[in-house]
């Protein structure tokens, strides 16, 4: 009898295991499956992996205006991208300085000088030399026909193409300014750098006419060359 029962209770535990560990297993199982699963899945479809490229493919409809869109992009890209490589610097350009341009200046035509006629001589170089009778004595004008033949500029050769110049920088005064800052008769830009020719520029004209001869003379090599390049550009 007590054989029985306990072979009896025996059989139900075994039954009573089975129910409940049989259902455990297998969902125990299909669960790390399904875990493993995702995880290869997400890791195949990573941005930036050739799987998660082809997934962005699909999205696009070849032929669509999307893809055409793109691929013109693309193909610009390209082209800019060669075109960009085969850029090279060869050099900045160089600007020729004033006296180049005098010299090479050969289409100046004649100017009225005080005589009130148009024209005057040729000289070398295509400079045209402006015609001219001497100034009024004690005038700046006289002034700077005395002071040429000191810086090797013959008065009556070069006065005349002088006197134009500065007719248009100055009219001759010597307090003459504009907005720039140029000053004097040589229209000095600033008018300080005449100080190099007397203490007493801002108001001597000798003084002015001194440092502009000068400096044309060191820049343009005479009045003439000097009249030359104002003509076409309006400063000197």
């Amino acid at each position: 009898m007590s054989r029985h029962r306990t072979g009896a209770r025996s059989s139900r535990r075994k039954r009573g295991l089975i129910r409940r560990f049989g259902i455990v297993f297998p969902a125990a199982i299909i669960a790390v499956v399904a875990v493993a699963g995702v995880a290869v899945g997400a890791k195949v479809l990573a941005p930036g992996s050739s799987a998660f490229s082809a997934v962005q493919a699909i999205g696009i409809v070849p032929g669509s205006r999307t893809m055409g869109a793109l691929e013109t992009e693309r193909a610009q890209l390209i082209a800019m991208t060669t075109a960009a490589r085969t850029l090279t610097v060869v050099a900045k350009p160089k600007l020729a300085s004033p006296a180049q341009v005098a010299a090479a200046n050969t289409g100046t035509t004649g100017t009225t000088g005080t005589t009130g006629t148009t024209g005057g001589t040729g000289g070398g170089s295509g400079i045209v030399y402006v015609t001219s009778t001497p100034p009024d004595p004690g005038s700046a004008q006289s002034i700077a026909y005395n002071m040429l033949p000191s810086f090797g500029f013959s008065a009556t050769t070069f006065f005349g193409c002088l006197k134009e110049m500065w007719n248009r920088e100055s009219g001759w005064r010597y307090d003459a300014e504009n907005a720039s800052g140029a000053y004097g008769i040589p229209q000095a830009l600033p008018g300080s750098k005449m100080a190099s020719a007397g203490a007493d520029w801002q108001t001597n004209p000798a003084t002015q006419i001194k440092w502009g001869l000068g400096y044309i003379k060191a820049i343009y090599g005479d009045p003439c060359k000097a009249w030359a390049f104002w003509q076409v550009n309006h400063y000197y």
